[in-house]
């Protein structure tokens, strides 16, 4: 599939214990591949798994028939990465 504005793929940062990321550089170097094709697989083939079992039925519904309204910030008001953490410190 080519890469378009509506379809671009988006980065996400997240932490893992040592030793899955261990194992998860040696599957990579063993087959040729980036350590992100795998966990994009990881991620599509267990995500319907962990939206059956956290989200609740009516917004379940809404992810399989695609009628999910966008986020905010994919609506224009992004908020800053770190905003949540200084919003104490403001007043």
């Amino acid at each position: 599939m080519k890469r378009t504005a509506e379809n671009k793929l988006k980065v996400v940062a997240v932490r893992v214990d040592p030793a899955i990321e261990r194992r998860l550089r040696l599957l990579a170097d063993a087959t040729g591949r980036r350590q992100s094709y795998f966990l994009q697989q990881m991620i599509e083939s267990g995500i319907a798994a962990m939206e059956e079992k956290w989200l609740p039925p009516a917004v379940l519904a809404q992810v399989r028939d695609g009628t999910l309204p966008a986020p905010e910030s994919e609506r224009g008001n992004a908020p800053d990465l770190f905003s949540d953490l200084f919003a104490d410190q403001d007043s």
